[in-house]
């Protein structure tokens, strides 16, 4: 496993990957969501790298940048048994040179849901990944489908921007309880591990009166209000059933679409979502 930090080791040791490529970016702090890409990336492609970067562009003046969870030795004994053909661990330095004015915007798909929670945020993350598509020039990248906007806004950005890459966006994996798997449930503490299942249950409240029949996307995000009210330490930032390309907010559910949200539990920001149809 080749392990690079400058821009210089990354590209000697890309030169020595041959046959496809898949990339899985991460901000690290690994857990089995990120390893199922990883394992997914190996079964598809001949060789696979990963980046490891907690990007401070993404993160808003009051965000948990300085507090984000990182431990690189942690990681890499994770990865270590998979298979990984290169890691590249770069600075900020590394990633935004003193004198960096140079940025990739998506424009209306960055508007809603975290879009109109954290302005910026969707700045950072095209301005990220098009330099980790242009550095590591993979084949195919590799996303969870939890981030479902992200997903979204980099499928756009490919598109718009001819990149010669694949997408593949997994299932979202989840903790026996329903909870999705992300790096952020580290901070929950004591009863908000238990309050955090009320994304999944309003979630899947929704996604029943679906299979049974219900249309109404109005209906649907009221169902799912009615579960977050339940839960006296969720504080609901927003409750959406959108169209699943565009993530315009519904009518009437027709086709594929996507129920999503962002919870405050406690001081923890979680997001989650399901795809109907």
């Amino acid at each position: 496993m080749m392990i690079a930090s400058s821009i210089d080791e990354l590209q000697v040791a890309r030169r020595l990957l041959d046959g496809t490529v898949g990339l899985v970016p991460t901000m690290g702090y690994l857990h089995e969501g990120h390893l199922s890409l990883i394992r997914l990336a190996k079964s598809e492609c001949d060789r696979v790298a990963i980046s490891i970067f907690v990007n401070p562009t993404q993160f808003g003046a009051n965000e948990d940048l300085s507090k984000y969870p990182r431990d690189l030795e942690r990681d890499l004994k994770l990865i270590d048994p998979l298979g990984v053909d290169l890691v590249w661990n770069p600075t900020p330095e590394v990633m935004y040179p003193p004198g960096y004015q140079t940025w990739v915007e998506v424009e209306s798909l960055t508007r809603p849901l975290e879009g109109s929670m954290r302005p910026g945020h969707f700045k950072g993350v095209t301005t990220v990944v098009a330099k980790l598509f242009n550095a590591v020039q993979p084949h195919r990248a590799y996303f969870g489908q939890k981030d479902a906007q992200q997903a979204a806004v980099i499928r756009q950005m490919v598109r718009d921007l001819n990149f010669p890459i694949e997408l593949v966006v997994c299932p979202t994996l989840r903790e026996a309880d329903g909870l999705a798997m992300s790096s952020r449930n580290k901070y929950l503490e004591g009863a908000d591990r238990q309050s955090a299942t009320v994304l999944f249950r309003a979630l899947s409240a929704a996604k029943s009166a679906y299979e049974n029949g219900e249309r109404d996307a109005e209906k649907l995000r009221a169902l799912m209000k009615e579960v977050l009210a339940s839960e006296p330490k969720a504080n609901p930032q927003y409750v959406s059933c959108a169209d699943y390309d565009t993530l315009e907010e519904l009518d009437t559910v027709k086709g594929k679409s996507l129920l999503s949200m962002a919870v405050l539990i406690g001081k923890t920001r979680l997001i989650d979502n399901f795809v109907l149809g």
